[in-house]
C-alpha cells in the first residue's frame, strides 16, 4: 500500500498494536495528490475521501489475511489539518466472522457494509464528533 490509486502520498501510521486475538489500527490518511493542486479544492478533497475509504477497506483484507490469528480489528483514520493538527474522520470495527459485503458499486455504500463509520458530505469527509467515552483508544 505504498501508493494509492487517488493518490501517491503514504500513509502515515500512528499506532498499531495486537492484543491476543484483536488489533488496533490509527493512521492518517493520504493527503489529496500533488498533480490535483491544479484542480478546483473539492476535486482533490473528493479523491482524498475515496482513497481513505479504499485504504481502510483494503487494509481490513491485508490485516485478516496476514494475520490469521486476528478475530477482530479497530481502525481510525485522522487527518491531518496542519502541522500540529489532525482530525478524526473514519472509524471501524470489524470482525473475521463478517462477510464481505455484495458487490456494490458504490464505494460509499460498501465501506458501511464492511463496517466503516464517517460522515460524507458532497464527497468529503466531515470530522466525526464522537463523545470522549468513544475515543477510548485514541493516541
Amino acid at each position: 500500500m505504498r501508493f494509492g490509486s487517488l493518490s501517491r502520498a503514504p500513509l502515515e501510521l500512528l499506532r498499531f498494536e495486537l492484543r491476543a486475538a484483536s488489533a488496533e489500527c490509527e493512521w492518517i490518511a493520504r493527503a489529496s495528490d500533488p498533480w490535483d493542486l491544479d484542480l478546483v479544492a473539492e476535486v482533490g478533497e473528493r479523491n482524498a475521501a475515496l482513497q481513505a475509504l479504499l485504504d481502510a477497506i483494503a487494509l481490513r483484507q491485508i490485516l485478516f489475511s496476514a494475520i490469521p490469528e486476528i478475530r477482530e480489528a479497530k481502525f481510525r483514520v485522522y487527518r491531518k489539518r496542519n502541522s500540529d493538527t489532525r482530525e478524526l474522520i473514519i472509524i471501524g470495527l470489524f470482525s473475521r466472522e463478517d462477510e464481505a459485503p455484495p458487490r456494490i458499486s458504490s464505494l460509499v455504500m460498501r465501506a458501511k457494509l464492511y463496517g466503516l463509520h464517517f460522515s460524507i458530505q458532497d464527497g468529503m469527509l466531515e470530522p466525526l464528533q464522537l463523545q470522549m467515552r468513544d475515543l477510548e483508544f485514541a493516541t
